[in-house]
């Protein structure tokens, strides 16, 4: 970095509060009291993020007689739910480029169930009156070497190939800096229906004051310790008391699954992320974006970024950090080094935003599994059910993910249940220190194809065809 763009970014930091900027909202809710006692259910769902609301939601949608019970170890959506970037995408498989090389045969499949997954999204959240800043914008992979513009030119061809092109567009140069200004961009592919912003957090409060309309008895700073029998039923004790119940949802993605065999299926990837204050008119002008779309680049070490209700500028992405042993800690949600790279790349990316400050700064970890998407099973003869690994793209696919549970729990074959996705799990991360070793490998691989052209040296070939992937 050079000395003046170092200077300029690190002033811009001066004043970033290190806290997500979603949780700060004057609309938070209070916290919940923890359980005190002996609770019995139907269903009891652990976790308060996406994966355990919607679950709890879809649970008493599907039968309004249930007795659900939902415990959360801190408040619902404090973690990765009510920090992330706030990207509801159609897509269960981490994008058309995964899906293809994982599922080919099922994709058509997968996406007409991933479309259908955001529509009710939208439709839930009119229903319950979520006021969570939903819009239907749209996003567009923008390219910034010419490499990814022949690779963005291949998958809309691929799509078209499949039928899936319906609401795709490939833009030129002119094209995409009339939609958002930036010396940087080569081209890009807007998929005009299949991601739609909102705020994160917001979704998250909307979601438990929508599961306690319905009847879900809910109870926050209640963490989940072990799970084991308790004769007919299943035990789970918390720090105050337990839940007996007939079955169990588990919803804790990042944290360690109570299921332990399901631990070695991910990885925590601590991800960073800036807010900038809100831009003035001028400066909004000056950089168009008058369609408000979300945007990603097409680096393997990527930013995605986007405009928030009230015209600031969210900015993350790029580094994504793996802490050796895997184990997640507070103090890793903090990483100036990571902020201010990210700060000189976004005044590359928009040199006429110099002189705009960042609000916020904040990181937090994520659930990844070697495949991008998320991944299913059962426990306990089927009275337990999970759902893991969506590797950054939970906000729209947690829902799916409530509904693959709720099938298995039903133990009824469904056209979700059918799929190979949901059958089948990724492969598992080895032991350290060969887990640090590898993704420390595949990163700086990842760097160095970005910097040569796109070209995969030996290792991400073979990486390629055992199915094991890190990505940013």
């Amino acid at each position: 970095m050079a000395p003046v763009a170092m200077r300029t970014a690190a002033r811009s930091l001066s004043d970033a509060q290190p806290v997500p900027f979603w949780l700060e909202d004057p609309g938070k809710p209070g916290a919940l009291p923890a359980l005190t006692t002996t609770e019995h259910c139907d269903l009891l769902v652990v976790g308060g993020g996406y994966s355990g609301l919607w679950t709890a939601l879809l649970a008493k949608e599907r039968d309004p007689h249930r007795d659900v019970v939902l415990i959360e170890g801190r408040e619902a959506g404090w973690a990765a739910s009510g920090r992330n970037g706030g990207f509801c995408a159609a897509s269960l498989t981490h994008g058309l480029g995964n899906g293809l090389s994982r599922w080919p045969d099922e994709l058509p499949k997968l996406a007409e169930l991933g479309a259908r997954n955001l529509d009710a999204i939208e439709a839930a959240i009119a229903a319950y009156g979520i006021d969570c800043d939903f819009e239907r914008t749209g996003e567009i992979d923008v390219a910034t070497e010419p490499h990814q513009l022949t690779e963005l030119r291949e998958m809309y061809g691929e799509a078209e190939r499949l039928g899936l092109a319906d609401g795709l567009e490939l833009l030129d140069r002119d094209a995409v800096r009339a939609e958002v200004h930036s010396p940087t961009f080569l081209g890009g592919l807007w998929d005009r229906r299949g991601v739609a912003l909102l705020h994160p957090a917001k979704l998250a409060w909307g979601l438990k004051q929508a599961c306690i309309g319905l009847g879900v008895r809910v109870y926050e700073n209640t963490r989940g310790i072990d799970l084991t029998t308790s004769g007919p039923s299943m035990a789970v004790r918390t720090p105050y008391g337990r839940v007996l119940a007939r079955q169990v949802a588990l919803g804790t993605n990042v944290f360690p699954s109570l299921v332990r065999r399901a631990r070695l299926y991910t990885v925590p990837v601590y991800d960073y992320a800036l807010m900038t204050e809100p831009l003035t008119p001028d400066q909004l002008a000056s950089i168009g974006w008058k369609n408000r779309q979300g945007l990603g680049d097409s680096a393997n070490q990527f930013h995605y970024f986007r405009l928030s209700a009230d015209h600031r500028v969210l900015w993350g992405g790029y580094d994504a950090i793996y802490p050796f042993g895997g184990r997640v800690r507070a103090e890793l949600d903090q990483r100036p080094e990571t902020y201010l790279k990210l700060a000189e790349h976004f005044f590359r990316c928009f040199p006429q935003l110099e002189g705009v400050r960042f609000s916020h700064a904040w990181g937090g970890a994520i659930d990844t599994c070697s495949r991008f998407s998320a991944f299913f099973g059962t426990a306990h003869r089927g009275r337990v059910a999970y759902a893991a690994g969506f590797t950054g793209l939970g906000v729209g696919a947690s829902r799916f993910g409530a509904d693959v549970m709720l099938d298995l729990l039903s133990g009824e074959r469904t056209e979700r249940t059918d799929l190979e996705m949901v059958r089948r799990k990724p492969l598992p991360f080895p032991p350290e220190p060969f887990a640090w070793a590898g993704i420390g490998m595949t990163k700086w691989s990842l760097a160095r194809a970005d910097a040569n052209g796109g070209r995969r040296n030996l290792w991400l070939k073979a990486m390629d065809r055992l199915g094991l992937g890190f990505d940013s």
